[in-house]
Protein backbone atom coordinates (compact mmCIF):
# COMPACT_ATOMS: atom_id res chain seq x y z
CA UNK A 1 0.00 0.00 0.00
CA UNK A 2 1.24 3.44 -1.04
CA UNK A 3 1.92 6.19 1.51
CA UNK A 4 4.02 8.96 -0.04
CA UNK A 5 4.87 10.79 -3.24
CA UNK A 6 7.41 9.44 -5.72
CA UNK A 7 8.17 11.65 -8.72
CA UNK A 8 8.60 8.78 -11.19
CA UNK A 9 5.11 8.26 -12.61
CA UNK A 10 5.58 4.56 -13.38
CA UNK A 11 6.80 3.75 -9.87
CA UNK A 12 4.07 5.90 -8.34
CA UNK A 13 1.39 4.08 -10.33
CA UNK A 14 2.67 0.64 -9.33
CA UNK A 15 2.94 1.59 -5.65
CA UNK A 16 -0.58 3.00 -5.63
CA UNK A 17 -2.02 -0.26 -6.97
CA UNK A 18 -0.27 -2.66 -4.58
CA UNK A 19 -2.50 -4.68 -2.29
CA UNK A 20 -1.55 -6.56 0.85
CA UNK A 21 0.92 -9.31 -0.05
CA UNK A 22 1.73 -7.95 -3.51
CA UNK A 23 5.41 -7.31 -4.07
CA UNK A 24 7.91 -5.41 -6.17
CA UNK A 25 11.61 -5.91 -6.83
CA UNK A 26 14.30 -3.26 -6.71
CA UNK A 27 17.17 -4.59 -8.80
CA UNK A 28 20.71 -3.91 -9.88
CA UNK A 29 21.24 -3.42 -13.62
CA UNK A 30 22.08 -7.09 -14.16
CA UNK A 31 19.07 -8.91 -12.71
CA UNK A 32 17.02 -10.52 -15.49
CA UNK A 33 13.43 -9.25 -15.62
CA UNK A 34 11.07 -12.18 -16.18
CA UNK A 35 8.77 -12.17 -19.20
CA UNK A 36 5.39 -10.72 -18.32
CA UNK A 37 6.63 -8.68 -15.34
CA UNK A 38 6.48 -4.88 -15.67
CA UNK A 39 9.97 -3.43 -16.09
CA UNK A 40 10.55 0.09 -14.79
CA UNK A 41 14.02 1.01 -15.99
CA UNK A 42 15.40 4.05 -14.19
CA UNK A 43 19.08 3.30 -14.91
CA UNK A 44 20.93 6.29 -16.38
CA UNK A 45 24.54 5.13 -16.24
CA UNK A 46 26.52 2.63 -14.15
CA UNK A 47 25.81 3.46 -10.51
CA UNK A 48 23.04 5.98 -11.18
CA UNK A 49 20.64 5.85 -9.55
CA UNK A 50 22.14 3.70 -6.85
CA UNK A 51 20.39 0.75 -5.26
CA UNK A 52 20.63 2.41 -1.83
CA UNK A 53 19.01 5.64 -2.99
CA UNK A 54 16.21 3.82 -4.81
CA UNK A 55 15.60 1.44 -1.89
CA UNK A 56 15.34 4.31 0.60
CA UNK A 57 12.83 6.25 -1.54
CA UNK A 58 10.68 3.29 -2.56
CA UNK A 59 10.65 1.49 0.80
CA UNK A 60 9.95 4.82 2.47
CA UNK A 61 6.97 5.35 0.18
CA UNK A 62 5.12 2.17 1.05
CA UNK A 63 4.04 0.09 4.01
CA UNK A 64 6.42 -2.86 3.83
CA UNK A 65 5.45 -6.15 5.46
CA UNK A 66 8.80 -7.81 4.82
CA UNK A 67 11.86 -7.64 2.62
CA UNK A 68 13.59 -10.55 0.94
CA UNK A 69 17.17 -10.39 -0.26
CA UNK A 70 19.87 -12.82 -1.32
CA UNK A 71 22.11 -14.52 1.22
CA UNK A 72 25.03 -13.31 -0.86
CA UNK A 73 24.49 -9.66 0.17
CA UNK A 74 26.75 -10.11 3.19
CA UNK A 75 29.63 -10.97 0.87
CA UNK A 76 28.89 -7.90 -1.24
CA UNK A 77 28.78 -5.57 1.78
CA UNK A 78 25.16 -4.59 1.18
CA UNK A 79 23.57 -5.67 4.46
CA UNK A 80 23.88 -2.17 5.94
CA UNK A 81 21.63 -0.76 3.20
CA UNK A 82 18.54 -2.64 4.38
CA UNK A 83 16.30 -1.15 7.06
CA UNK A 84 16.39 -2.95 10.39
CA UNK A 85 12.80 -1.75 10.95
CA UNK A 86 11.48 -4.10 8.25
CA UNK A 87 11.37 -7.86 8.91
CA UNK A 88 13.81 -9.62 6.59
CA UNK A 89 14.17 -13.01 4.99
CA UNK A 90 17.24 -14.27 3.17
CA UNK A 91 17.09 -16.68 0.24
CA UNK A 92 19.58 -17.81 -2.37
CA UNK A 93 20.12 -15.50 -5.33
CA UNK A 94 18.62 -18.17 -7.59
CA UNK A 95 15.50 -18.34 -5.39
CA UNK A 96 15.17 -14.55 -5.49
CA UNK A 97 15.29 -14.63 -9.30
CA UNK A 98 12.59 -17.31 -9.30
CA UNK A 99 10.45 -15.27 -6.88
CA UNK A 100 10.73 -12.20 -9.11
CA UNK A 101 8.43 -13.94 -11.60
CA UNK A 102 5.49 -13.08 -9.33
CA UNK A 103 6.39 -9.41 -8.86
CA UNK A 104 4.05 -6.61 -9.87
CA UNK A 105 7.12 -4.78 -11.20
CA UNK A 106 10.90 -4.81 -11.27
CA UNK A 107 12.56 -1.42 -10.79
CA UNK A 108 15.94 -1.60 -12.56
CA UNK A 109 18.53 0.77 -11.09
CA UNK A 110 21.99 1.64 -12.37
CA UNK A 111 23.59 -0.29 -9.50
CA UNK A 112 26.55 -2.47 -10.50
CA UNK A 113 27.19 -4.15 -7.14
CA UNK A 114 26.42 -7.88 -7.47
CA UNK A 115 23.35 -9.12 -5.56
CA UNK A 116 21.94 -5.61 -5.00
CA UNK A 117 18.35 -6.80 -5.28
CA UNK A 118 15.43 -6.85 -2.84
CA UNK A 119 11.81 -7.93 -2.87
CA UNK A 120 9.48 -5.63 -0.92
CA UNK A 121 6.13 -7.08 0.17
CA UNK A 122 3.28 -4.62 0.53
CA UNK A 123 1.49 -4.29 3.85
CA UNK A 124 -1.56 -2.30 4.93
CA UNK A 125 -1.61 0.75 7.18
CA UNK A 126 -4.26 -0.73 9.51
Amino acid sequence: MYRSVVLNSEISKVLSTLGHGDYIVIADCGLPVPAGVKRIDIALKPGTPSFKETYEVVAGSMYVEKQVYAEEVSDAGLRAVFSDDIPAEQVSHEKLKEMSKGAKAVIRTGETTPFANVILYSNVFF
